[in-house]
């Protein structure tokens, strides 16, 4: 006898009992003779629930076959049912005729069908937990040589966030009057909000006043030939948001960031030490290279001291790790933002990453499993991704070094996944090179007037952006502090394009 008609037969009192799933077969018969009575019912759970969340074989074909038959615009009823349904399958004494009639007999009301549709994924939700927790024993005890622990811990953490973004049932079409009212409460969290913008301020005004900020959900692409400066851009920017971090507490208990926000950043190419010493040069203005050989007066000293004891409180946390896969980074940005939150993302930068697919897939499509789980962990976490990247070296050989959407190493799929893309490109890098030889070269002053123009200036081009104008922003570069900034002097605005 079946789980089923032992429902609807009681035990005797002298069968052993045993530990079985979580599951309720009465509000699956419930909800199956709602349906089979008013097939209304059907399209209350049919957003959420799907057959393979009920637990009793027979009723997960009955609920496949009603919603195939409803979906064609006919009636499921036990009549039309039956048909496609085994006709020798018993439940208990009964047949599945008779069993169908049954349920809907025993059917009441329509009125609680979402409830049960309900109750049913939940214990589902936990059928499907327990089968984690039993793998992950399983694979634990047997210790094969294809899945060492840490590849375990990642997989499990993989399971379970998508068992976390799936496990709900509040998807679906939502009423254009819900949306508005997200719209308007965006809005004024933008108003209340330092800059008043709708996305987290970058902390470089006039790159926030093309962008709105970064945009929760973005997979933002800073990219750039080596040596303009991409990587201190996206530091200045983490720093910056780290910085302004004011948080305030949500009904339910939790912390959400009013200003600013919790910045994890991925260094794949510097240390740790590397970085902090990036930042400490930008906000201190002693040059990074002066920190790096020593040469410190006591003042500068002093600067340092009092820099990094006040860094200490900023909610910027550096990963270090070398050559991490996205399966590994996407694991650890869960973890950051269980444990301490997250607000943006850095990933400094995308070539080094590695895929987490087999090793005898070429680059390209390498590339393209990175940026595409760097775009869903963006969306699942609600965060701005920023994914620095490098540019083909077919920009060296041009006349004009400008770079274009066409320069991306690996292009086709960065261009895709990313919402926005910026170059960082500076000109002063190139001229400076030109330089003639020769003091007295003809050609010297012609250089040298050109090299004034340009000097400490970098231009920050918007090359695609699904939610605001593309052009050119320009921005001060000081070198000597690997440092970004606004521009102090207005006149460089003729430079800026719309």
């Amino acid at each position: 006898m079946n789980d089923t008609a032992r429902k609807i037969t009681p035990p005797s009192p002298s069968e052993p009992h045993y530990r079985e799933a979580p599951n309720n077969i009465e509000a699956e018969q419930a909800l199956l003779g709602a349906i089979l009575v008013n097939n209304d019912a059907y399209y209350r759970v049919s957003d959420f629930l799907k057959p393979v969340h009920l637990y009793e074989p027979l009723h997960r074909k009955i609920f496949e076959v009603a919603g195939d038959i409803i979906r064609m615009g006919r009636i499921a009823n036990p009549v039309t049912i039956k048909n496609f349904l085994a006709a020798d399958a018993k439940v208990g004494e009964m047949t599945v005729s008779q069993y169908l009639a049954r349920l809907a007999a025993e059917a009441v009301s329509i009125i609680n069908t979402e409830d049960y549709g309900r109750a049913i994924y939940d214990l589902a939700l936990r059928r499907a937990l327990i089968t984690i927790g039993e793998d992950m024993v399983n694979i634990a005890f047997d210790a094969p040589l294809d899945m060492p622990p840490q590849a375990q811990i990642e997989d499990t953490e993989r399971r379970l966030f998508e068992l976390a973004e799936t496990g709900r049932y509040d998807g679906g079409f939502q009423a254009f009057n819900d949306a508005v009212a997200t719209a308007i409460d965006m809005a004024a969290a933008a108003k209340e909000r330092d800059g008043g913008l709708s996305g987290i301020s970058t902390g470089i005004h006039s790159l926030d006043s093309k962008m709105g900020g970064l945009q929760r959900s973005d997979l933002i692409i800073l990219a750039g030939r080596p040596g303009m400066g991409k990587t201190s851009l996206a530091t200045n920017i983490a720093y910056n948001i780290a910085a302004s971090y004011e948080s305030e507490v949500q009904a339910d208990g939790t912390m959400k960031a009013r200003n600013g926000g919790v910045v994890g950043f991925y260094s794949l190419e510097m240390s740790s030490e590397q970085l902090a010493t990036r930042i400490i040069s930008e906000q201190t203005e002693v040059s990074s290279s002066k920190i790096r050989r020593g040469e410190l007066t006591d003042t500068d000293f002093e600067k340092l001291v009092a820099c990094s004891m006040m860094m200490q409180k900023v909610p910027l946390f550096i990963d270090q790790t070398g050559g991490i896969s996205i399966a590994q980074l996407a694991a650890r940005a869960r973890r950051l933002k269980r444990q301490r939150g997250l607000d943006v993302l850095v990933v400094d930068y995308v070539q080094l990453m590695t895929g987490s697919g087999k090793s005898n897939e070429n680059r390209v499509q390498e590339i393209t499993q990175i940026t595409t789980g760097l775009k869903a962990l963006g969306k699942e976490l609600n965060i701005p991704i920023i994914a620095l990247s490098q540019l083909s070296r077919q920009v060296e050989s041009r006349d004009d070094k400008r770079p274009q959407l066409s320069d991306l190493r690996e292009s086709g799929s960065i261009e895709q996944d990313a919402d926005v893309v910026l170059f960082v490109f500076r000109e002063e890098y190139y001229i400076k090179n030109q330089e003639p030889r020769d003091i007295h070269d003809p050609k010297y002053p012609e250089w040298e007037a050109l090299f004034e123009k340009v000097k400490g200036t970098a231009d920050v081009i918007i090359a695609k952006q699904r939610h605001g104008p593309t052009g050119t922003v320009k921005l001060a570069f000081q070198a000597e502090f690997t440092r970004f900034a606004d521009l102090a002097d207005p006149s460089f605005t003729q430079y800026e394009e719309h």
